[in-house]
């Protein structure tokens, strides 16, 4: 016998309220178990809602431009007579996410308004508002424009009430913004340079690649094309300075692999990750100004007394930085445990905009790969991170003789309007030390 499924919003991690962007299927619509319905859009990231089973949509409560919360009906579900229905009435739904990182892309991420691309359907032309046109406002006298477009616009310096959206219900789209800002930009005056390029620096050159030879042009991935305008904001707005360092990690080493059978019986592995995390979290409590944040007006500093760790995760959509809470309070092997279930969802698709929040200090690990030494981008609005190349054997004089010690390159890359050079030098020289004898992290 056929049953009604109530279609809920699942948890989306702390937010009062997402925008709905896209209505996939229609009143008597046929779907498919998985297929998706809705897509919703956070300041942080898209999210489509997916069908818990095959069925036929009979009612839709919801349409583009509406705000949802957790819990909320958003459609109901005839299943399917044969579908495997559980005996509950009511489905909430796992979402599949697409999320931009935190930051430097991991190396470390990117984390804020992602932009929805919607496939095979032709977009009009944005419209620049003028005296002959005006810009649609919601009932509460705002533009129409979710949360990340508002953002992009912010950055941008752009008015929304100045720009006509082109899409339905006049909803502000990134490109509308994008050609408002360009528009501007090519009417500024001779005194900024003319480029219509911020610092007046001239516009790059289109070349026809084809000219010299066989060429073929490839998409960039979801992830790649967010992180990229957010490193090079991180990037002119941040004044980056690197500093180099090595950890003699020969005892940590040591100590690790004689480790592995108990973590292995707990179903883990335990990878030099942990170690480095915890070694983080007692240099971030030795020097608070690293695991702090900047004000927007640049006034003042928000110190945190908490340690939350972003770590890179490597997928084969891009780099994403998941966040891992409280790493204080957690032992080698629960970080390990951890670790190994966040970075199998990160390249599972399953990660949560709740995934990527609120982390204090980024590692962007790249010692599984190769390298001696490379200066990551800063993860805003955290204020520095860690790189990490691949460990070597070093020939070190103890006094006597030269003894071989496995050496870890280091790379701390610190806003300078926060931090010092001689404390990013303590900084990197204490944890260096914390690594050196992983049993002083107890002390």
């Amino acid at each position: 016998m056929s049953k009604v499924i109530e279609i809920r919003i699942p948890d989306i991690g702390d937010f009062d309220g997402v925008d709905v962007i896209e209505v996939l299927v229609a009143i008597d619509q046929e779907v498919a178990k998985e297929e998706s319905l809705f897509t919703l859009e956070s300041d942080k990231a898209t999210m489509e809602i997916p069908s818990p089973e095959s069925g036929v949509i009979t009612e839709l409560k919801i349409a583009v431009g509406d705000v949802v919360k957790e819990g909320d009906v958003v459609a109901l579900l005839m299943a399917s007579a044969e579908a495997d229905t559980p005996a509950e009435t009511k489905a909430e739904v796992e979402v599949e996410v697409e999320v931009e990182p935190e930051g430097e892309p991991i190396p470390e991420v990117l984390n804020e308004e992602v932009e929805t691309v919607v496939a095979e359907v032709p977009q009009p032309a944005p419209v620049i508002a003028s005296a002959s046109s005006k810009a649609v406002t919601s009932a509460g006298g705002m533009a129409h424009a979710s949360p990340a477009i508002r953002r992009f616009a912010r950055e941008l310096g752009a008015n929304l009430n100045q720009i006509v959206g082109s899409a339905r219900a006049g909803r502000i789209t990134r490109d509308d913004v994008k050609a408002f800002v360009k528009q501007a930009l090519s009417a500024a005056p001779a005194s900024s340079g003319g480029s219509g390029m911020p610092f007046g620096l001239p516009p790059l050159r289109e070349t026809d690649f084809s000219k010299f030879g066989q060429i073929e042009t490839q998409s960039l991935s979801r992830i790649q094309k967010l992180s990229g305008s957010f490193l090079a904001r991180n990037w002119i707005s941040i004044p980056h300075v690197t500093q180099f360092d090595e950890a003699d990690i020969t005892e940590m080493e040591a100590f690790r692999k004689g480790n592995q059978e108990l973590a292995r019986a707990r179903g883990t592995k335990l990878t030099p990750l942990p170690f480095m995390i915890k070694a983080c979290v007692a240099a971030l409590k030795q020097f608070p100004r690293f695991n702090a944040s900047l004000s927007t007006d640049g006034e003042s500093l928000v110190l945190k007394k908490y340690f939350h760790i972003g770590i890179a995760v490597d997928t084969d959509d891009g780099l994403v930085v998941p966040v891992l809470r409280n790493c204080d309070q957690k032992g080698l092997l629960e970080l390990a445990e951890e670790l190994a279930e966040v970075s199998q969802r990160a390249r599972d698709g399953k990660l949560l905009p709740k995934d990527f929040q609120g982390g204090c200090f980024t590692i962007s690990s790249l010692g599984g790969i190769g390298g001696t030494a490379f200066t990551p981008i800063i993860n805003a609005p955290e204020v520095a991170i860690l790189g990490v190349s691949r460990s070597y054997m070093k020939p070190l004089w103890n006094g006597m003789e030269f003894r071989p010690r496995l050496m870890l390159p280091l790379s701390l890359s610190y806003d300078h309007r926060v931090i010092d050079g001689a404390s990013a030098a303590r900084f990197t020289r204490y944890l260096a030390e914390m690594m050196a004898d992983i049993r002083r992290v107890m002390l």
